[in-house]
């Protein structure tokens, strides 16, 4: 019966010989590590083979589980690991092998608690910045067997300098490779950007022109399995699809395009990227190799009086901008939880303590989650019930949301001593703005709040009023107490104005 439950063969035929744990997810069986490392046995050999996507929400971060023959490979585990144990178990597939495409800049790589728990051999590209302490250096030519696949390694720098591509073949059907591996290099309908290396921009520019073009040598037929899809920080041109190949990038992915390799580099060096303080902190944290995510992501509760005197550095408000602005806990600021891995890495610098508050507790857990992939791990506690503190008379702090009538009015008169602060990217702004406004991005002010006059007044705008509410909240715990948000923002001038 147990295989109602999703447990594989093989874990069952394991069960049935008799071994026995105390595993809190099957109370009495569990298949143990060193099972795991034993040849499978005859009864539990099959010819499946899979390929599984592993999404992480917030940050778009694609990981895959590879396997066949019993064996698998795990492509760019994110800190939190345990899914890919669990989806291995499931199929009765041991990890042998860990592949990292880079040394990604925005999560913490779970490669080196996975290889802890399987003893899985971790691969990673040469000139990684550092001795990738967890992992051995994989070079062109070198492969790695799967079962009946093989994995071949191809160096593809430019987006950094250790890009590997992991070129998948199935030896039983040899007639060019099957899928690839692109990491940043190549995304569905957009490359990997190129501004981590700024003394080196032309150079490391015509580096991922080079390495696309070895991709694009595969073949059409070749799959594309990309480490990050749309709303990744990694590009800003991803297609919402995360499915495609060589082929069809070849024909529609803007990028590839552009034929001539100067023409190339001309528009990378036009592009305009933004590196929150965080990538430092992934950039060290992924040579020398990340601590374990805490196994209880959920955060401690905090009653109001808790709060008041746990001492954070930071009280971060989860809740959607409207209810915010409604009503909130003074000294607080507004992330909503699915802005978190985008935006608390601005604000929140390592080590600095985290409070978190939400209206249910389902929200500070998925708070928690995000903090915790991006390697902001003090999170001292949460607390719902902000209509209840008030309730209890507590006073709550209240951002104006204002209408483009108003903003249209304000503009008209030329009013002093108010200032509309347009938060989005510079790319965003290029194609339309709004004259008479000023331009910070919404990141930038964790510093530059510094040089506003908090005695003035300001309206923030983005491209629909959710950008704008975490600046403004920003701006409001640092003590600006004459700060609104434009709702709506520039889709509601475009609808008024065209």
């Amino acid at each position: 019966m147990l295989s109602h439950f999703g447990v594989s063969n093989y874990t069952l035929a394991l069960i049935n010989a008799g071994k026995q744990s105390k595993c809190p997810k099957f109370p009495v069986w569990r298949v143990n590590f060193k099972d795991l490392a034993k040849p499978l046995p005859a009864f539990a050999r099959w010819a499946d083979m899979i390929l599984e996507k592993i999404k992480t929400p917030g940050l778009s971060h694609l990981s895959y589980l590879v396997g066949s023959g019993g064996r698998a490979a795990v492509i760019d585990p994110r800190r939190d690991c345990e899914i890919y144990l669990e989806k291995a178990r499931a199929e009765g597939l041991r990890i042998t092998h860990i592949l990292e495409t880079h040394r990604n800049e925005d999560f913490v790589s779970g490669s080196p608690t996975l290889a802890d728990w399987t003893g899985a051999t971790v691969l990673h590209g040469p000139n990684a910045g550092g001795d990738v302490t967890f992992a051995k250096t994989a070079r062109e030519g070198d492969e790695v067997e799967i079962g009946q696949l093989r994995i071949a390694v191809l160096e593809t720098p430019g987006h950094t300098d250790d890009s590997l591509s992991y070129v998948i073949h199935d030896t039983a059907y040899p007639e060019g490779p099957v899928g690839v591996f692109t990491g940043d290099a190549l995304f569905v309908g957009d490359v990997g950007r190129t501004d981590f290396y700024p003394d080196r921009a032309r150079e490391v520019a015509g580096l991922l022109y080079d390495s696309l073009q070895k991709l694009l040598m595969l073949g059409d037929q070749t799959i594309l399995y990309p480490a990050h899809g749309a709303g990744s920080v990694c590009g800003s041109g991803m297609a919402e699809r995360e499915f495609s190949t060589i082929g069809h990038e070849r024909r529609n992915n803007p990028r590839l395009q552009i034929a001539s390799r100067d023409d190339f580099i001309e528009a990378k060096l036009a592009e305009v990227h933004y590196q929150p303080p965080y990538f430092r902190l992934m950039e060290r944290l992924n040579v020398e190799g990340g601590s374990a995510a805490p196994r209880v992501m959920r955060p401690r509760n905090l009653k109001l009086a808790e709060l008041d005197e746990c001492g954070a550095d930071h009280l971060i408000d989860v809740r959607e901008p409207g209810a915010w602005c409604a009503g909130h806990l003074p000294g607080s600021y507004c992330i909503p939880v699915s802005m978190i891995p985008a935006f608390a890495g601005w604000f929140v610098r390592e080590g600095e303590s985290v409070a978190l508050v939400a209206s249910e507790e389902g929200a500070l857990e998925t708070a928690a989650t995000h903090l915790v992939r991006i390697g902001l791990d003090n999170i001292i506690g949460g607390y719902t019930g902000v209509v209840p503190a008030a309730a209890q008379g507590r006073d709550l702090g209240q951002v104006s949301m204002i209408k483009t009538d108003e903003v249209a009015r304000r503009l008209e008169r030329n009013r002093n001593g108010w200032t509309l602060i347009d938060v989005r990217a510079a790319d965003e702004r290029a194609e339309a703005k709004i004259d008479g406004s000023t331009h910070i991005y919404a990141g930038h002010l964790n510093e530059q709040w510094q040089d506003l006059d908090p005695l003035a007044s300001y309206t923030l705008m983005c491209a629909s009023g959710m950008r704008a509410t975490v600046a403004a909240s920003w701006l409001a715990s640092k003590g600006f107490n004459n700060v609104d948000v434009y709702l709506g923002s520039m889709g509601a001038w475009k609808a008024t104005h065209g």
